[in-house]
Protein backbone atom coordinates (compact mmCIF):
# COMPACT_ATOMS: atom_id res chain seq x y z
CA UNK A 1 0.00 0.00 0.00
CA UNK A 2 1.35 3.42 -0.97
CA UNK A 3 0.82 6.56 1.11
CA UNK A 4 1.36 10.01 -0.38
CA UNK A 5 2.54 12.98 1.70
CA UNK A 6 2.23 16.38 0.00
CA UNK A 7 4.72 18.88 1.38
CA UNK A 8 8.28 18.29 2.55
CA UNK A 9 8.39 21.00 5.21
CA UNK A 10 8.43 20.34 8.92
CA UNK A 11 4.95 18.82 9.22
CA UNK A 12 5.06 16.81 6.00
CA UNK A 13 8.49 15.40 6.89
CA UNK A 14 7.28 14.42 10.37
CA UNK A 15 4.18 12.82 8.84
CA UNK A 16 6.29 10.76 6.41
CA UNK A 17 8.65 9.71 9.21
CA UNK A 18 5.77 8.54 11.37
CA UNK A 19 4.28 6.47 8.54
CA UNK A 20 7.64 4.83 7.91
CA UNK A 21 8.19 4.10 11.61
CA UNK A 22 4.73 2.91 12.55
CA UNK A 23 3.19 1.35 9.44
CA UNK A 24 4.41 -1.08 6.81
CA UNK A 25 3.31 1.17 3.95
CA UNK A 26 5.55 2.59 1.27
CA UNK A 27 5.65 6.39 1.36
CA UNK A 28 6.01 9.01 -1.35
CA UNK A 29 6.81 12.57 -0.26
CA UNK A 30 6.17 15.21 -2.91
CA UNK A 31 7.02 18.90 -3.04
CA UNK A 32 8.66 21.48 -5.27
CA UNK A 33 11.90 21.02 -3.31
CA UNK A 34 12.73 17.51 -2.12
CA UNK A 35 16.53 17.56 -2.43
CA UNK A 36 17.17 18.55 1.18
CA UNK A 37 15.01 16.25 3.29
CA UNK A 38 15.82 16.24 7.03
CA UNK A 39 18.30 13.75 8.41
CA UNK A 40 15.68 11.58 10.06
CA UNK A 41 14.27 10.70 6.60
CA UNK A 42 17.56 10.07 4.80
CA UNK A 43 17.95 6.40 5.87
CA UNK A 44 14.63 5.53 4.23
CA UNK A 45 15.39 7.03 0.79
CA UNK A 46 15.89 4.38 -1.85
CA UNK A 47 13.89 1.93 0.23
CA UNK A 48 10.32 2.49 1.39
CA UNK A 49 10.56 6.26 0.88
CA UNK A 50 10.48 7.94 -2.53
CA UNK A 51 10.86 11.69 -3.03
CA UNK A 52 9.09 13.20 -6.03
CA UNK A 53 9.28 16.78 -7.27
CA UNK A 54 5.84 18.27 -7.86
CA UNK A 55 4.48 21.80 -8.15
CA UNK A 56 1.31 22.27 -6.09
CA UNK A 57 -0.03 24.64 -8.75
CA UNK A 58 0.32 22.01 -11.53
CA UNK A 59 -2.99 20.17 -11.32
CA UNK A 60 -1.99 17.51 -13.81
CA UNK A 61 1.25 16.70 -11.98
CA UNK A 62 -0.57 16.56 -8.64
CA UNK A 63 -3.16 14.11 -9.96
CA UNK A 64 -0.44 12.00 -11.55
CA UNK A 65 1.38 11.56 -8.24
CA UNK A 66 -1.93 10.82 -6.49
CA UNK A 67 -2.81 7.95 -8.83
CA UNK A 68 -2.55 4.63 -7.02
CA UNK A 69 -2.14 6.14 -3.55
CA UNK A 70 -4.26 4.59 -0.81
CA UNK A 71 -4.30 7.85 1.13
CA UNK A 72 -3.10 11.42 0.64
CA UNK A 73 -1.85 13.45 3.60
CA UNK A 74 -1.62 17.08 2.57
CA UNK A 75 0.81 19.37 4.41
CA UNK A 76 0.80 22.10 1.76
CA UNK A 77 -0.34 25.63 2.81
CA UNK A 78 -4.07 25.73 3.51
CA UNK A 79 -5.04 27.68 0.38
CA UNK A 80 -4.33 24.51 -1.64
CA UNK A 81 -6.61 22.32 0.49
CA UNK A 82 -9.86 22.47 -1.45
CA UNK A 83 -8.20 21.62 -4.76
CA UNK A 84 -6.17 18.81 -3.22
CA UNK A 85 -9.26 17.28 -1.64
CA UNK A 86 -11.16 17.37 -4.94
CA UNK A 87 -8.21 15.78 -6.76
CA UNK A 88 -7.85 13.01 -4.17
CA UNK A 89 -11.55 12.14 -4.39
CA UNK A 90 -11.29 12.05 -8.19
CA UNK A 91 -8.34 9.64 -7.86
CA UNK A 92 -10.18 7.42 -5.36
CA UNK A 93 -7.73 8.12 -2.52
CA UNK A 94 -8.49 8.85 1.11
CA UNK A 95 -7.45 12.37 2.08
CA UNK A 96 -6.44 14.37 5.17
CA UNK A 97 -4.92 17.82 5.62
CA UNK A 98 -3.79 20.20 8.35
CA UNK A 99 -6.60 22.68 7.66
CA UNK A 100 -6.77 25.75 9.86
CA UNK A 101 -9.16 27.85 7.79
CA UNK A 102 -12.78 27.18 8.71
CA UNK A 103 -14.25 28.79 5.59
CA UNK A 104 -12.24 26.46 3.36
CA UNK A 105 -13.25 23.47 5.48
CA UNK A 106 -16.90 24.35 5.00
CA UNK A 107 -16.29 24.37 1.24
CA UNK A 108 -14.53 21.01 1.49
CA UNK A 109 -17.52 19.54 3.29
CA UNK A 110 -19.54 20.35 0.17
CA UNK A 111 -17.70 17.38 -1.43
CA UNK A 112 -19.20 14.92 1.08
CA UNK A 113 -21.56 13.16 -1.35
CA UNK A 114 -18.86 12.79 -4.01
CA UNK A 115 -16.51 11.22 -1.47
CA UNK A 116 -19.19 8.75 -0.36
CA UNK A 117 -19.89 7.79 -3.97
CA UNK A 118 -16.18 7.12 -4.47
CA UNK A 119 -15.98 5.14 -1.23
CA UNK A 120 -13.25 7.33 0.23
CA UNK A 121 -12.97 9.40 3.39
CA UNK A 122 -11.63 12.94 3.65
CA UNK A 123 -10.66 14.55 6.96
CA UNK A 124 -9.59 18.21 6.79
CA UNK A 125 -8.26 19.92 9.94
CA UNK A 126 -6.20 16.86 11.00
CA UNK A 127 -3.27 18.46 12.81
CA UNK A 128 -2.96 19.53 16.43
CA UNK A 129 -5.40 22.44 16.64
CA UNK A 130 -7.59 21.91 14.76
CA UNK A 131 -7.29 18.15 14.85
CA UNK A 132 -6.19 16.48 18.07
CA UNK A 133 -8.05 18.95 20.28
CA UNK A 134 -11.33 18.40 18.43
CA UNK A 135 -11.07 14.62 18.73
CA UNK A 136 -10.53 14.98 22.49
CA UNK A 137 -13.41 17.45 22.85
CA UNK A 138 -15.75 15.12 20.99
CA UNK A 139 -14.55 12.21 23.14
CA UNK A 140 -15.67 14.19 26.18
CA UNK A 141 -18.98 15.28 24.69
CA UNK A 142 -19.77 11.66 23.88
CA UNK A 143 -19.36 10.66 27.53
CA UNK A 144 -21.86 13.24 28.84
CA UNK A 145 -25.64 13.19 29.07
CA UNK A 146 -25.69 16.97 28.74
CA UNK A 147 -22.84 19.41 28.06
CA UNK A 148 -22.57 22.91 29.48
CA UNK A 149 -19.19 24.00 28.21
CA UNK A 150 -16.22 22.97 26.08
CA UNK A 151 -12.90 24.76 26.58
CA UNK A 152 -9.85 24.12 24.39
CA UNK A 153 -6.44 25.67 25.06
CA UNK A 154 -3.22 24.83 23.25
CA UNK A 155 0.04 26.47 22.31
CA UNK A 156 3.47 25.81 20.85
CA UNK A 157 6.13 27.59 22.91
CA UNK A 158 9.88 27.87 23.40
CA UNK A 159 11.17 26.00 26.43
CA UNK A 160 13.44 28.99 27.13
CA UNK A 161 11.47 32.12 26.20
CA UNK A 162 13.26 35.33 25.20
CA UNK A 163 11.76 38.84 25.20
CA UNK A 164 10.08 40.80 23.81
CA UNK A 165 7.52 38.25 22.55
CA UNK A 166 8.71 35.18 24.50
CA UNK A 167 7.90 33.22 21.37
CA UNK A 168 9.64 31.48 18.48
CA UNK A 169 8.34 30.09 15.19
CA UNK A 170 7.24 26.51 15.75
CA UNK A 171 4.89 26.21 12.77
CA UNK A 172 4.51 29.06 10.26
CA UNK A 173 4.87 32.82 10.72
CA UNK A 174 2.22 33.36 8.04
CA UNK A 175 -0.14 31.07 9.93
CA UNK A 176 0.48 32.79 13.26
CA UNK A 177 -0.27 36.22 11.79
CA UNK A 178 -3.38 34.87 10.09
CA UNK A 179 -4.69 33.47 13.38
CA UNK A 180 -3.99 36.78 15.13
CA UNK A 181 -5.97 38.81 12.59
CA UNK A 182 -8.97 36.55 11.83
CA UNK A 183 -12.18 36.47 13.85
CA UNK A 184 -12.62 33.36 15.98
CA UNK A 185 -15.80 31.27 16.10
CA UNK A 186 -17.19 30.46 19.58
CA UNK A 187 -20.51 29.38 21.04
CA UNK A 188 -22.19 31.86 23.39
CA UNK A 189 -25.63 31.01 24.77
CA UNK A 190 -25.65 28.20 22.24
CA UNK A 191 -25.25 30.51 19.25
CA UNK A 192 -22.24 30.68 16.91
CA UNK A 193 -20.55 34.04 17.44
CA UNK A 194 -17.30 35.55 16.21
CA UNK A 195 -14.94 37.28 18.61
CA UNK A 196 -11.78 39.27 17.99
CA UNK A 197 -8.45 37.46 18.00
CA UNK A 198 -6.11 38.17 20.95
CA UNK A 199 -9.12 39.08 23.14
CA UNK A 200 -10.41 37.88 26.53
CA UNK A 201 -6.99 37.08 27.98
CA UNK A 202 -6.92 34.75 30.99
CA UNK A 203 -4.08 33.21 32.97
CA UNK A 204 -3.65 29.46 33.44
CA UNK A 205 -1.19 27.56 35.59
CA UNK A 206 0.10 24.66 33.50
CA UNK A 207 2.25 22.08 35.31
CA UNK A 208 5.65 21.82 33.67
CA UNK A 209 5.22 25.05 31.70
CA UNK A 210 4.42 27.55 34.44
CA UNK A 211 2.02 30.47 34.16
CA UNK A 212 0.63 30.96 30.66
CA UNK A 213 -1.96 33.25 29.12
CA UNK A 214 -4.83 32.13 26.91
CA UNK A 215 -6.62 34.26 24.29
CA UNK A 216 -8.89 33.77 21.30
CA UNK A 217 -7.47 32.86 17.90
CA UNK A 218 -9.13 31.53 14.76
CA UNK A 219 -9.42 28.02 13.36
CA UNK A 220 -9.01 25.82 16.43
CA UNK A 221 -12.65 24.78 16.78
CA UNK A 222 -12.89 23.70 13.15
CA UNK A 223 -16.66 23.52 12.50
CA UNK A 224 -17.67 22.48 16.03
CA UNK A 225 -19.34 25.84 16.77
CA UNK A 226 -21.66 25.30 13.82
CA UNK A 227 -22.15 21.60 14.55
CA UNK A 228 -23.19 22.13 18.18
CA UNK A 229 -25.20 25.33 17.76
CA UNK A 230 -28.23 25.14 20.05
CA UNK A 231 -26.92 22.06 21.86
CA UNK A 232 -23.86 23.30 23.81
CA UNK A 233 -24.19 26.69 25.56
CA UNK A 234 -20.48 27.60 25.66
CA UNK A 235 -17.58 26.47 23.49
CA UNK A 236 -14.30 28.23 22.77
CA UNK A 237 -10.74 27.76 21.58
CA UNK A 238 -7.81 29.79 22.90
CA UNK A 239 -4.10 29.86 22.13
CA UNK A 240 -1.53 29.58 24.93
CA UNK A 241 1.48 31.89 25.16
CA UNK A 242 3.71 33.25 27.91
CA UNK A 243 2.20 36.29 29.71
CA UNK A 244 2.41 39.61 27.89
CA UNK A 245 2.53 38.20 24.37
CA UNK A 246 -1.07 39.00 23.41
CA UNK A 247 -0.91 42.69 24.39
CA UNK A 248 2.23 43.26 22.32
CA UNK A 249 0.75 41.50 19.28
CA UNK A 250 -2.49 43.40 19.71
CA UNK A 251 -0.60 46.70 19.60
CA UNK A 252 1.33 45.59 16.51
CA UNK A 253 -1.94 44.60 14.82
CA UNK A 254 -3.79 47.77 15.83
CA UNK A 255 -0.96 49.93 14.48
CA UNK A 256 -1.62 48.41 11.06
CA UNK A 257 1.62 46.45 10.83
CA UNK A 258 -0.30 43.26 9.99
CA UNK A 259 -2.53 44.86 7.34
CA UNK A 260 -2.82 43.35 3.87
CA UNK A 261 -3.47 46.62 2.02
CA UNK A 262 -0.33 47.96 0.34
CA UNK A 263 0.98 51.40 1.30
CA UNK A 264 3.41 53.73 -0.44
CA UNK A 265 6.91 53.81 1.11
CA UNK A 266 9.40 56.05 -0.68
CA UNK A 267 7.73 55.38 -4.02
CA UNK A 268 7.38 51.63 -3.51
CA UNK A 269 4.14 49.75 -2.84
CA UNK A 270 4.66 47.66 0.29
CA UNK A 271 2.31 45.29 2.15
CA UNK A 272 2.83 45.85 5.92
CA UNK A 273 2.17 42.20 6.77
CA UNK A 274 4.82 41.00 4.31
CA UNK A 275 7.39 43.30 5.89
CA UNK A 276 6.48 42.20 9.43
CA UNK A 277 6.67 38.51 8.51
CA UNK A 278 10.04 38.99 6.82
CA UNK A 279 11.62 41.06 9.60
CA UNK A 280 10.05 39.50 12.70
CA UNK A 281 10.04 36.01 11.22
CA UNK A 282 13.79 36.07 10.82
CA UNK A 283 14.32 37.08 14.43
CA UNK A 284 11.82 34.51 15.75
CA UNK A 285 13.20 31.56 13.79
CA UNK A 286 15.51 29.51 16.01
CA UNK A 287 17.50 26.30 15.67
CA UNK A 288 15.39 23.84 17.69
CA UNK A 289 18.49 22.12 19.03
CA UNK A 290 19.62 25.44 20.47
CA UNK A 291 16.14 26.59 21.50
CA UNK A 292 13.88 23.54 21.93
CA UNK A 293 10.11 23.87 21.91
CA UNK A 294 7.18 22.42 23.82
CA UNK A 295 3.47 21.98 23.20
CA UNK A 296 0.97 22.52 26.03
CA UNK A 297 -2.63 21.39 25.62
CA UNK A 298 -5.71 21.32 27.81
CA UNK A 299 -9.21 20.27 26.74
CA UNK A 300 -12.09 20.46 29.23
CA UNK A 301 -15.67 19.27 28.79
CA UNK A 302 -18.08 20.12 31.62
CA UNK A 303 -21.62 18.82 31.98
CA UNK A 304 -23.75 16.18 33.67
CA UNK A 305 -23.57 12.40 33.73
CA UNK A 306 -26.24 10.29 35.46
CA UNK A 307 -27.67 13.42 37.05
CA UNK A 308 -24.34 14.54 38.58
CA UNK A 309 -21.94 17.33 37.54
CA UNK A 310 -18.78 16.06 35.85
CA UNK A 311 -15.66 17.67 34.40
CA UNK A 312 -13.49 15.71 31.96
CA UNK A 313 -10.01 17.04 31.27
CA UNK A 314 -7.17 16.07 28.94
CA UNK A 315 -3.67 17.51 29.42
CA UNK A 316 -0.59 17.16 27.26
CA UNK A 317 2.91 18.56 27.66
CA UNK A 318 5.17 17.38 24.84
CA UNK A 319 8.78 18.41 24.22
CA UNK A 320 11.39 18.54 21.46
CA UNK A 321 13.01 15.16 20.76
CA UNK A 322 16.80 15.67 20.82
CA UNK A 323 17.47 12.19 19.43
CA UNK A 324 15.73 12.81 16.10
CA UNK A 325 15.62 16.62 16.06
CA UNK A 326 11.85 16.49 15.65
CA UNK A 327 10.11 19.37 17.41
CA UNK A 328 7.15 19.02 19.75
CA UNK A 329 5.00 20.85 17.19
CA UNK A 330 6.03 18.36 14.50
CA UNK A 331 5.34 15.42 16.83
CA UNK A 332 1.87 16.63 17.75
CA UNK A 333 0.90 17.96 14.31
CA UNK A 334 2.71 15.83 11.73
CA UNK A 335 2.17 12.62 13.68
CA UNK A 336 -1.52 13.47 14.05
CA UNK A 337 -1.83 13.81 10.27
CA UNK A 338 -0.07 10.46 9.76
CA UNK A 339 -2.22 8.65 12.32
CA UNK A 340 -5.39 10.01 10.71
CA UNK A 341 -4.25 8.87 7.26
CA UNK A 342 -3.33 5.42 8.57
CA UNK A 343 -6.74 5.03 10.23
CA UNK A 344 -8.38 6.03 6.95
CA UNK A 345 -6.33 3.55 4.94
CA UNK A 346 -7.30 0.83 7.43
CA UNK A 347 -11.00 1.57 6.86
CA UNK A 348 -11.58 3.03 10.33
CA UNK A 349 -13.13 6.26 8.99
CA UNK A 350 -16.44 6.11 7.09
CA UNK A 351 -16.56 7.38 3.50
CA UNK A 352 -17.45 11.07 3.23
CA UNK A 353 -15.93 14.39 4.27
CA UNK A 354 -15.64 14.67 8.04
CA UNK A 355 -13.90 16.97 10.45
CA UNK A 356 -11.80 15.04 13.00
CA UNK A 357 -14.46 15.29 15.72
CA UNK A 358 -17.03 13.81 13.32
CA UNK A 359 -15.00 11.03 11.76
CA UNK A 360 -11.90 9.95 13.69
CA UNK A 361 -12.34 7.31 16.43
CA UNK A 362 -10.85 8.72 19.62
CA UNK A 363 -9.57 5.66 21.44
CA UNK A 364 -7.37 4.17 18.68
CA UNK A 365 -6.15 7.67 17.84
CA UNK A 366 -5.15 8.41 21.46
CA UNK A 367 -3.51 4.99 21.78
CA UNK A 368 -1.52 5.57 18.59
CA UNK A 369 -0.22 8.86 20.02
CA UNK A 370 0.72 7.11 23.25
CA UNK A 371 2.76 4.55 21.30
CA UNK A 372 4.72 7.47 19.87
CA UNK A 373 5.39 8.96 23.29
CA UNK A 374 2.76 11.69 22.90
CA UNK A 375 1.06 10.90 26.19
CA UNK A 376 -2.29 12.59 26.85
CA UNK A 377 -3.34 12.48 30.52
CA UNK A 378 -7.08 12.10 31.15
CA UNK A 379 -8.72 13.26 34.42
CA UNK A 380 -12.26 13.04 35.79
CA UNK A 381 -13.63 15.48 38.38
CA UNK A 382 -17.00 14.54 39.85
CA UNK A 383 -18.57 17.80 40.99
CA UNK A 384 -17.73 19.66 37.79
CA UNK A 385 -15.74 22.86 37.34
CA UNK A 386 -15.44 23.65 41.04
CA UNK A 387 -13.73 20.33 41.68
CA UNK A 388 -11.46 20.71 38.65
CA UNK A 389 -10.44 24.23 39.58
CA UNK A 390 -9.11 23.00 42.90
CA UNK A 391 -6.97 20.24 41.40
Amino acid sequence: MRMLVLGAGQQGSACAYDLLRHTGHDVVIADLKVDALPGFLQPYLGGRLTAVQVDATDRGAVREVMEGAAAVMNAFPYHFNLGMLVAAIDCGAHYADLGGNTEIVLQQKGQHDRAREKGVSAVPDSGLAPGMVNILAQHGIGQMDTVRSVSIKVGGLPQHPEPPLNYQIVYSMEGVVDYYTTLSWVLRDGQPTQVKALSEIEEIDFPGAGTLEAFHTAGGLSTMAQRYAGDVPTMEYKTLRYPGHARIMEAIRDLGLLDLDAVDVKGQRVVPRDVFIKVAGGKLTKDPRQSPDLVALRVEVEGDKDGQPLLLRWDLLDRFDPETGITAMMRTTGYSLAITGALQAAGDVEPGVWTPDEGVPAEPYIEALRQRGVDIRASRFPGGLAAGANS
